[in-house]
This record gives structure tokens, sequence and C-alpha cells, in this order.
């Protein structure tokens, strides 16, 4: 049967059906009526979601990761307390951390171990040329009730990260928070590639690019008269803001700096002061002993050094420059490049272990070499770590 044409009637109502489905939507603000088309607010949103990307990929990387990543956000607050500025110069809060070894556990506390935080003011003139530098007369104490081996709180470095203080142990790998003259535990390392059960000998602490780095003595665990037992002083452990940890394997870089110092195994290099400098992207060091002859407990107390050295981030690139004379009893034992200087001059501890005698010292160079405050003695505890706070 064939099928009749539409009658005029019948095309006029379907044109009108399709007219209204294809109308846009009528809105009424006021007295005033408009249409907005499906088809051009999808555009606008496609328009104005670009151009939101286009910002957030302009942004600052530190911006883009508050925003986004908020897990992995990093406080670059530094120091943690304001400067000061006079005529003297710009004055900063510092503050060193002591390694009692032994006489840590504490002989009123049972079950505690301590150790001392030493407040005091450093002041650099405006053209770099003089510092002056200032200590309270009484010592913060510091306790914990955390050990290994009934030993703890030999605390070895400190350094701010993630707008907090903090301090590393050397006996039982724990990372403290330093907070309102508390120490409250917050990472615990352990040895070599960290399947181990002893902890990590925590001897510098840095931070590169968001993540705080802690590294060992950076040469072979020997027994007293220099026979290997293992390499686990060799590795180093970066952790994030949130307490992950990376186990990395830096046996090639330590090794690199004793190639070029020529001495490699049976010689040795003992490390416990490294910092990175964002701005040169450069490793620095300052090696506590240097030795071209096997390690022996007794000796070691004398091969001090008066090396600093720096390298690229692959150890290819390595330069040697000497900080003064060589003192065979007084070893650097941390540094920290002094703010506003452009990571040019250095503010270090160095300690002194000789025959029962204890005592610590601090100086003031440029990564050139020159000194600009020379070795001062601090006090007869043994001052491993310095920091600006």
């Amino acid at each position: 049967m064939n099928a009749s044409l539409p009658t005029q009637y019948e095309y006029n109502q379907v044109h009108d059906w399709m007219s209204k489905i294809q109308r846009p939507t009528p809105y009424r603000v006021g007295n005033a009526r408009f249409h907005i088309k499906p088809r051009s607010i999808m555009y606008t949103f496609i328009f104005l979601a670009a151009i939101v990307v286009l910002i957030v990929y302009f942004l600052p990387n530190r911006t883009r990761r508050i925003c986004f990543q908020e897990k992995e956000y990093i406080s670059d607050t530094y120091p943690l307390t304001v400067p000061v500025l006079s005529p003297e110069g710009m004055t900063y809060q510092i503050a060193l951390v002591a390694d009692l070894d032994t006489d840590s556990r504490s002989p009123l506390t049972a079950y505690t171990w301590i150790s001392h935080l030493l407040l005091g003011n450093l002041t650099i003139s405006s053209d770099h040329r003089h510092v002056k530098i200032v200590f309270n007369k009484d010592t913060i104490t510091l306790t914990s009730t955390l050990s290994q081996a009934g030993r703890g709180m030999e605390l070895s470095d400190l350094v701010v990260f993630n707008g907090k203080l903090y301090t590393i142990d050397d006996r039982t790998g724990v990372i403290y928070q330093i907070k309102n003259n508390k120490t409250l535990p917050w990472v615990l390392l352990t040895d070599g590639d960290g399947n181990t059960s002893k902890g990590f000998k925590c001897e510098w602490a840095t931070v590169k690019q968001g993540r705080l780095y802690v590294g060992g003595l950076g040469k072979e665990w020997t027994t007293n008269d220099g026979i290997i037992v293992n390499l686990n002083p060799q590795w180093v452990k970066s952790i994030g803001p949130k307490g992950d940890v990376i186990h990395l394997d830096w046996q090639k870089n330590y090794n690199a700096l004793r190639h070029k110092t020529r001495t490699s195994y049976p010689g040795y290099m003992i490390h416990e002061s490294a910092m990175w400098s964002e701005i040169h992207q450069k490793w620095f060091f300052l090696p506590r002993r240097v030795s071209h002859q096997q390690y022996e407990e007794v000796a070691d107390e004398r091969r001090a050094a008066n090396m600093l050295l720096s390298t690229d981030d692959n150890f290819e690139k390595i330069d040697i420059r000497f900080v003064g004379d060589v003192n065979p009893t007084h070893g650097f034992s941390s540094f920290k490049f002094i703010p506003g200087t452009n990571d040019e001059i250095i503010v270090a501890i160095k300690s002194e272990e000789n025959r029962g005698k204890i005592a610590s010292y601090i100086m003031v160079f440029t990564i050139y070499g020159d000194i600009i405050l020379s070795e001062k003695k601090i006090s007869e505890l043994k001052y491993e770590g310095i920091e600006f706070i």
C-alpha cells in the first residue's frame, strides 16, 4: 500500500516541534529575556578549563606542588626565626647539639639518655668580612628513652627540614624532631640497604630538592685494625616530608672522593659533615679524618683533615681546597652555609677526641678556603651539629 503524503497541517506540526527542540532554553533576568545554547556552555567550559591548565603550568613548581600535591608540600622557611639587622650586620640565631657518646646515659634517671643543645647568635657584617659569634651560658638538656644496646641520644647533626628542626642519633638511627626543647622520634633509619636490625650510624644531614639526605661515615665498616666487615656506612638515606625512606648505595660516590684524594682502600676518608648547595648545584664535604694508611683506632685520633671537597651531582668533577693549617686532632664534624652569602661562606664545627681529651671549636671561612674567623674553642663537650634556627 502506498504511503500518503503529509498534509500541510501535519507538516506545520512537525516543523513547530523540531523548532522547539533546537531553540535554546530561554532565561529571564528582570525584563530581559535571553537564550543559552548548550553547545555554547560546553565551549565556554572547555575554554575556562584550558585557561586554568595554562595558569597552573606556568606557576612555580613549589606553588603547583602546594595546590595539587599537598602530601608533598615542603615548607622552605629558613632559618626558622627572623634575623635581625643592626649596624653590626645581620644577626642569626644558631644552635649546636652534643654527642656525649657513652656519657649520654643519664646519671639521674634510669633508662634515659641525654644530650645538650647550645644556643647563640652569629652576626655577619654587610661586607661579609667579619663574623661575631656569642653563645648562651646555659645549655638545654634533651632527653630520650630510646636506645640500642644500652646507648642512645648520641646526636651528630642538626638540620632544618620542612619548617622543622631535626637531629639524628648515630647510635639508634632515630631522627628526632626538636620541638619546645623536647625530642620527638620521627623516623627510624636502619643500617646499610635497610634490611638489617641495626640502627644506621647517621653522621651528616642536608636538604636536597625537597628531601632530607642523611649519610654515614662513607668508609667501609672495619675492625679496630682496619679489616673490612661490611659496606653499610657507604649508604645514604633520602627521606621525604612524610617520612618515606629511600636507601641509596653511595659506594661509587664516596670512592670517587677517595680516588681524587688518593685515599682509596686501605686508606680511608671519614665524613661527618656534608651539604648540598641548590645555588651551586654541588655537594660540599669537609672530611673529619683523611689517611693514606690503613685504619687503626688509636692512630685515627690524629688524622684530622683541613680539606674542603666540592663536586657535581654525578661526582665526576671534584675540586679540592684547603682551609688553614692541619691540626691533627681537630677534625670537622658539621657545617652550614651562612644565609644571605650565596652559599659562599661556611660556619663549621671541629671536634677533638685525643687520648681522652674532648673539646669543640668553631670557625668561619669561604668556599675558596679564605678564613674569616679563626678557630675558636667552644666547650669541652663534643658538639657535632650546627644549624641556623
